[in-house]
């Protein structure tokens, strides 16, 4: 019975999450039924989520239905959403191990990502016209627990300059990601009256070269960004703010009373957040033990301080055999208990660990600028890991006034604190916000970028 009940006709779900197969349809479709999705797909939402938080394109690539993969892909279904497990599809692709499968959605996921950037622009450049200008400078400090770790991590101090639809942010750390921490003395300028392709430049001003930042990759630069995510561990890290309460930090041995300090020129309130967890998921088996042992290998060298760029080398990778066909019906998938789903795809190796977060926030009233306007100048920045992860700090519901301070888990071993020390409303030189007459342009300066 479940073998004749198969996921032939998963697509069901565009039409109702709740579907039952009609009486007597046992027809099986081993690569998914293409013709009956399609006319689906005219009517239907394809972002539609199930009750296990799968859309349709999550259980085409699951269960390695491809022609259904890319007829979804090509009326453009969202690549960047998460199931209930906090996986996106890309993550299955890469699980379930076919190469064109994980390029396809890799390259659709770019496209998606410069479509929302491009989408949000106009808004963006009229709520930085609206906002005076300034000039704000805040620091990064990483810390871990991690005795080793400790001693290698960096600390960073920002400067943003804003003026009109123009902003300027120097900084000295050019991407902490995934243990890896590149340093320099840089210049980030975005220029909003460009056209988009020429609005994104960064200057090394140590070797006074600049580098416009386009997001198209070459084929070169695709292909080797699959065998990375090919022989790498698939992670999930999700920050889970349901349960957050925030409470007054206090001071004082004898006399304890609610903290107030201040903060750079700010004088703030301190809250102490509770209820921060940060639940972390390692996918590992479309990797073989050869992988493993090279990724431990990198992951010791780079925590004892050595280079990622020595250590790695990647190599082309072919697709994996793919895993044995699903048997289970619909009606056992889409009546499995809320956060059960039964597996769908190569057999789960999963490492899940959580930890609890002891952050602190502090909250001025002082501070002329407001989260909603800083929101917006993030916009513009977040192609950099860290103000990503700041960004979605911000958008918490936190106590009234402006984060003067707090801390941020970057990783489950990492906390960042970020320190708003200065800001001012102010006026510059337009010449800050161009690329100066002896800086030469090299296209590849910044290969990760």
């Amino acid at each position: 019975m479940a073998a004749e009940y198969s996921f032939g006709v998963f697509t069901d779900i565009l039409a109702s999450a709740k579907y039952i197969y009609p009486e007597g349809h046992h027809q099986q479709h081993p690569l998914g039924d293409v013709r009956r999705l399609s006319s689906l797909i005219r009517t239907q939402n394809i972002a539609q989520k199930d009750i296990h938080g799968n859309t349709p394109l999550h259980l085409a690539v699951m269960m390695g239905h491809k022609e259904c993969a890319h007829l979804l892909l090509a009326h453009n279904a969202p690549v960047k959403v998460k199931n209930g497990q906090g996986w996106s599809p890309l993550a299955e692709a890469i699980s379930y191990g076919d190469r064109q499968m994980i390029t396809a959605l890799l390259r659709k996921l770019k496209q998606q990502s410069r479509e929302t950037v491009e989408d949000k622009r106009p808004k963006l450049l009229n709520a930085l016209k609206e906002l005076g200008d300034f000039y704000l400078e805040f620091h990064w400090d990483f810390q871990s627990w991690v005795p080793l770790l400790s001693r290698i991590l960096p600390s960073d101090a920002c400067k943003i300059y804003k003026q009109g639809i123009n902003i300027r942010l120097d900084t000295t750390l050019i991407d902490f990601s995934d243990m890896k921490c590149q340093r320099g003395d840089l210049s980030f300028i975005f220029n909003g009256e460009a056209v988009p392709s020429q609005a994104f430049v960064v200057l090394d001003n140590e070797q006074k070269v600049y580098q416009r930042i386009h997001h198209e990759e070459s084929e070169i630069e695709t292909e080797e960004e699959v065998d990375i995510l090919m022989s790498s561990d698939v992670y999930s890290a999700t920050l889970s703010t349901k349960s957050i309460t925030f409470s007054r930090a206090q001071t004082g041995w004898l006399f304890r009373e609610d903290k107030t300090e201040r903060v750079g020129n700010f004088l703030a309130d301190f809250y102490s957040v509770n209820g921060l967890v940060l639940e972390s998921r390692k996918r590992r088996e479309h990797l073989s033990e050869e992988d493993i042992l090279r990724n431990k290998a990198i992951m010791e060298s780079l925590s004892k301080g050595g280079n990622i760029e020595q250590n790695y080398e990647p190599v082309r990778r072919q697709s994996l055999t793919a895993p044995s066909p699903n048997m289970i019906s619909w009606e056992e998938y889409i009546n499995a208990e809320n956060g059960k789903a039964p597996h769908l795809g190569r057999e789960l190796v999963c490492k899940e660990s959580k930890k609890n977060f002891k952050a602190i926030v502090a909250m001025s009233q002082d501070f002329p600028l407001g989260i909603e306007s800083l929101l917006n100048v993030l916009e513009v920045i977040a192609p950099f890991k860290h103000f990503n992860k700041l960004r979605e700090f911000v958008q918490m519901k936190l106590p009234p006034g402006f984060p003067v301070k707090l801390d941020i888990p970057v990783f489950p071993t990492i906390t960042a604190t970020v320190t708003f020390q200065e800001f001012r409303y102010d006026e510059f030189e337009d010449s800050i916000f161009n690329i100066p007459n002896e800086y030469k342009e090299d296209p590849s300066r910044f290969p990760d970028l």
